[in-house]
């Protein structure tokens, strides 16, 4: 049984507010013509089983502990939307281009600086591109301030440039520190090339859909200019505060051994984090006057400046072995990549028990509607709303009692052996739940055709669909993938999938019996409990019958998942499930923030071996999106 059933009673202050904002947005310009919002759950089923209005009353769901556990990293995630009226622009586009961060994060160059083991001759090819970059954006700026009508937004922009003229003579030392020959001339890069046109082309008014500078009649369109060009150069200064900042505290520089000290103490310091704030200050003040199509040209933009630095770092040569990403090492016709991803909570933005229920219930019968002598006998929908909230009540209260059942006293060594002992007990439990579910008979009745409507339109997390599509797309991977899920409807995970484009992900889970497409209310029961999932997970790998090496990875966010995560060569926990965490915890498992987890392992690194993963190490590594995950196994 899933942890998530809907109650629909009133709102419980306490557990229903998160959930409750993600279930209820307006879908469509006749949702808003309601009293509230319709329910996300109803945009997923077809417009004629949708109710035509609702209660003043809205429908609430019992959250039960996996939804509560993960309700922190959805909260990040929203409150950076919802409230995002309170921030500028440059911090709303911060917070939407996110992904390039993390693909400058993770690229071989910043890991191997980040963990001091760069190689001098990689950080010198560096230094002399960034030289050239520099001198762009210092003329840029040039140009931009040219451009700017208002005084103080030209003198902030000659402040911003006196401030890069400074860091080109911190340049000039690193090149006397690192013996580059001052006097010698060094090509730059394609992707610096790149880099540096687009930045100059930008400031001199070579923006599609923008007149040339000579055509711009006004000073308010010229001002356009300047406003672009800062868009265009922000995230460069954000990112690298940004990075100056994560890295101070992530690196020891107390005893002055790390090689690239000078170069993380620049970005963290002070000064430069005061201009970084300074140019995001002149992107928010520049844009105040600007229609939606030239914000729509900002935001386009910025986001192609993420992209070039993420680019930029990627193109750094290196010779040297990295951790990251997985696949660049990976040896096609020797090593397998095995993926394995939980789906609830882990791919998606709401758990699929949840969208069971609520088809169940929108497609019920009425109480005083006769039914068909033919067809499969249903519980109307007020009896379906009853027993849903029933059922929910009591997995959520048992579910909590079997947890706390299973812990030690304290905290002990890491010890798999007991902790499989322990979460079978929450197998027995598990097993125990899907039984009252069939024996209810709340899934009967349902239409295949409309599980699988509501598949194609299920939200899955931001990165999901585009991680596994670049995985199953790229030829130089050997790789598979699995889904191992609780979820009571293999169909539904499918039809998620293949409407994605993914149809080559296998899925394991339970299933829905059917009578001429209309569910019976059986379930065909597979993966109910962790330790199914563990012995789906050894009889995938068992089944690979040649003899290439299987480096594994697991995905999941769950107590579930947890065997299967430390089973695996690297375990990855998406989210912050606070049940997950306290049963690992107690267990001795390590949770480890990814990129610190990286930079060790990068630390660690000898010539010839470079590997993050070991099974049953009792480490696992956490993460806040998808896009940590793609940086790490895939790259940029």
């Amino acid at each position: 049984m899933r942890p998530l059933l809907p109650s629909f009673a009133l709102p419980n202050p306490i557990k229903t507010p998160l959930f409750f904002s993600l279930l209820f947005h307006p879908s469509s310009a006749a949702a808003s013509t309601l009293r509230r919002p319709t329910p996300l759950f109803l945009s997923f089923l077809p417009a004629s089983f949708r109710p035509r209005s609702f209660s003043n009353s809205p429908p609430t769901m019992a959250i039960p502990p996996k939804l509560l556990s993960s309700s922190a990293s959805i909260a990040t995630t929203s409150s950076l939307g919802s409230n995002s009226a309170d921030h500028g622009l440059a911090a709303k586009l911060w917070i939407k281009f996110r992904r390039e961060l993390h693909f400058a994060m993770y690229t071989p160059f910043l890991v191997s600086l980040a963990s001091g083991n760069l190689k001098a001759d990689t950080f010198r090819h560096y230094i002399a591109q960034d030289a050239h970059f520099l001198k762009a954006f210092a003329h840029a700026y040039e140009l931009a301030e040219e451009c700017a009508d208002d005084d103080d937004a030209k003198l902030a922009i000659a402040d911003l440039r006196k401030a890069v003229l400074e860091e080109l003579k911190m340049h000039n030392s690193f090149v006397l520190d690192w013996g580059i020959d001052p006097a010698k001339e060094v090509i730059a890069t394609s992707a610096t090339v790149k880099y540096t046109d687009f930045l100059l082309a930008t400031a001199s008014g070579k923006v599609e859909g923008v007149k040339g500078p000579g055509k711009l009649a006004t000073p308010f369109e010229r001002t356009k200019i300047a406003a672009y060009t800062i868009a265009a150069m922000t995230p460069c200064m954000r990112l690298y505060a940004f990075l100056g900042k994560e890295l101070q505290t992530l690196v020891d520089l107390k005893d002055g051994s790390h090689p690239y000290k000078k170069w993380i103490e620049n970005y963290s310091c002070g000064s430069f984090q005061a201009s970084a704030f300074q140019t995001e200050d002149l992107l928010d003040k520049l844009s105040v006057s600007l229609t939606g199509e030239e914000l729509d040209i900002i935001e386009k933009l910025y986001h192609q400046g993420m992209k070039h630095e993420a680019e930029f770092f990627y193109a750094q040569p290196l010779d040297q072995p990295t951790v990251v990403p997985f696949a660049k090492d990976h040896n096609h016709d020797g090593d397998r990549l095995v993926i394995f991803s939980d789906f609830d909570l882990t791919c998606t933005v709401v758990d699929s028990s949840a969208i069971l229920a609520e088809i169940a219930i929108v497609t019920a019968p009425k109480s005083d509607q006769p039914q068909p002598e033919n067809q499969i006998a249903r519980m109307s929908s007020a009896e379906l709303r009853n027993t849903w909230g029933l059922l929910s009540t009591q997995y959520t209260e048992e579910y909590e009692q079997c947890i706390e059942s299973v812990l030690p006293p304290e905290k002990v060594e890491f010890n798999y052996e007991a902790l499989c002992k322990a979460l079978e007990q929450l197998s027995d439990f598990e097993r125990r739940a899907n039984t009252r579910v069939i024996e209810s008979g709340v899934l009967k009745g349902l239409n295949l055709e409309d599980i699988k409507r509501a598949g194609e339109r299920l939200i899955l997390q931001d990165g999901c669909s585009n991680f596994f599509q670049k995985i199953n797309g790229n030829d130089k991977l050997n790789s598979t993938v699995h889904v191992l899920s609780y979820c009571w409807c293999g169909d539904l995970i499918r039809s998620a999938f293949s409407s994605g484009g993914l149809g080559v992900v296998s899925v394991h889970a339970n299933e829905l019996t059917f009578q001429e497409s209309i569910s019976t209310g059986e379930i065909v029961k597979k993966v109910e409990s962790p330790m199914d999932k563990v012995e789906a997970f050894h009889h995938i790998l068992k089944n690979y019958k040649d003899d290439n090496k299987n480096f594994t990875v697991y995905i999941g966010d769950s107590v579930g998942d947890l065997l299967c995560l430390l089973q695996a060569d690297v375990g990855i926990v998406i989210g912050s499930s606070s049940s997950l965490r306290t049963v690992g915890s107690r267990f001795g498992v390590s949770f480890v923030p990814l990129f610190p987890g990286v930079l060790q392992r990068q630390r660690e690194c000898i010539e010839g071996s470079c590997s993050m993963g070991k099974s049953l190490s009792g480490t696992l590594y956490t993460v806040s999106s998808w896009s940590e995950i793609h940086a790490l196994i895939l790259g940029w």
